[in-house]
């Protein structure tokens, strides 16, 4: 396939040096996941200096459940990304065109679906977390908010993806600018000035996503080519659908997991009290700026495995992983240091509370120096599912990681004199390690031979 040099926001990610090219694609996606978590940040900043500390571990701590609800369907996104890359990276517009209709109409689809269960468990879940008769309210009116615009924000999520398997990172981040700025501007009118409390940042955040979605998917109207997406044209075709879910179900159900160990960790957070809440809320946005930018190391992984394993340019899978793990083993460590270092100010940006700032620091101290961790465990994830592996990384996270977790809160945790924030915490760093490493010893047992296996047959053929 020639590739078409003025499709600018397309990258060939199959030739050239791959440093560049990783980083070139990776600081436009890192930007865009920092504007997201601005959108987070946002809410729980307004709420925490102007509507009080119950307001903010409300929105704070609906964070893992939102997650836990709507995972399953974003890691259909994944899918779609590996099937779109594979295909552009082979030439295959067809089955690129298949891929991009059958996604969006998925998007569509699952957000209805998602959106509906969410509004209408909001409140029995959030019972279910040991959420806080101060806190419960709150927490319900805004996850109830948000769920109603979750097709905007599948839809949103699903399209990004199409872009960034085309190595378009570029755009999203431009949209996201502007979607971000007018959520800031909603929050501090809605609160500040028309007293709606976490109701206002909700609605913010609703509308903010609505015009992302509306942005992205005028992008892919307007694109040609492969990603071309005409809104007469979608539909579900089964051979497709079937890739992204080989992909995309284990990716899906791995970050359902995750969140499920996650929602476990909160409602044990939630045993103490709403000032540990807040904390622990605080404390976990900041630390979300570090893993995004990690974050963006994985997808990176991902999208060049996968559109080089599709051009059948071997070695350079090979030299993604090793680029990769070194540039997010970097990245998380120089960032994790930097934020604890000024773990006290960050923290008071969002509430002056001196309990909640102890509470925060208390949370930083243990995540941030071991974060790189995670970012490595990640990127061993995108590596093999852009091997074609999904099953795998999906069962060693589930092991290694979020079971666990589990049996970590159910038996140390449970020990009166083991009952604190500090052992609870530890199980983060614990977790990554291990799970990283297992993922690693696939990688140089199955992994490496199924390389030197397409190799082999590449060279029959020539």
């Amino acid at each position: 396939m020639q590739k078409r040099a003025g499709r600018r926001y397309e990258m060939d990610m199959t030739t050239g040096a791959l440093l560049p090219k990783i980083l070139a694609f990776s600081g436009p996606l890192m930007l865009t996941g920092i504007l997201q978590l601005l959108y987070n940040a946002a809410d729980i900043v307004v709420v925490g200096q102007f509507a009080g500390s119950a307001s903010l571990a409300a929105v704070g701590s609906t964070g893992s459940l939102i997650n836990l609800i709507v995972n399953l369907f974003m890691g259909l996104s994944v899918g779609a990304s590996v099937v779109v890359a594979r295909s552009y990276g082979a030439g295959e517009i067809r089955k690129a065109q298949d891929a991009v209709h059958t996604s969006i109409t998925i998007a569509l689809v699952a957000g209805v679906v998602v959106g509906i269960f969410g509004f209408v468990t909001a409140r029995p879940l959030l019972r279910l977390m040991d959420s806080p008769e101060d806190v419960i309210d709150l927490a319900t009116i805004y996850i109830r908010i948000y769920f109603l615009g979750m097709p905007a924000n599948m839809l949103y999520n699903f399209g990004a993806a199409i872009l960034r398997a085309v190595g378009d990172t570029r755009r999203p981040l431009y949209y996201l600018t502007i979607s971000g700025a007018v959520n800031v501007l909603l929050n501090l009118l809605l609160v500040i000035v028309f007293h709606m409390d976490v109701a206002g940042v909700a609605i913010a955040t609703v509308a903010s996503q609505v015009i992302s979605m509306v942005l992205v998917i005028i992008c892919l109207m307007r694109s040609e080519g492969m990603i071309h997406l005409n809104l007469k044209k979608l539909h579900i075709e089964k051979g497709t659908l079937g890739q992204i879910a080989r992909v995309g179900l284990p990716a899906g159900l791995q970050g359902t997991l995750f969140s499920l160990s996650n929602v476990l960790i909160q409602s044990s957070v939630n045993s103490f009290q709403s000032t540990a809440m807040a904390g622990n809320a605080a404390a976990s946005n900041l630390e979300g700026f570090v893993y995004t930018a990690m974050n963006s190391i994985h997808q990176a992984d991902l999208t060049f495995a996968s559109q080089n394993w599709g051009a059948a340019k071997y070695d350079r899978v090979r030299k993604v992983m090793w680029n990769c793990l070194g540039t997010v083993a970097t990245i998380g460590l120089a960032l994790g240091l930097i934020f604890l270092a000024f773990g006290k100010q960050l923290l008071s940006i969002y509430n002056t509370d001196p309990e909640v700032i102890r509470y925060g620091l208390l949370r930083m101290g243990i995540i941030l120096p071991t974060y790189f961790l995670c970012g490595m465990m990640d990127v061993m994830v995108g590596q093999m599912r852009g091997l074609g592996y999904s099953v795998m990384p999906m069962i060693v996270s589930l092991c290694g990681a979020c079971l666990f977790r589990i049996a970590y809160i159910m038996t140390i945790f449970q020990v009166p004199e083991y009952h604190t924030l500090q052992v609870l915490y530890i199980s983060y760093p614990i977790s990554w390690g291990l799970t990283f490493m297992i993922h690693m010893a696939c990688y140089l047992t199955l992994g490496r031979k199924k390389l030197r296996t397409a190799e082999a047959a590449l060279e029959k053929t020539e």
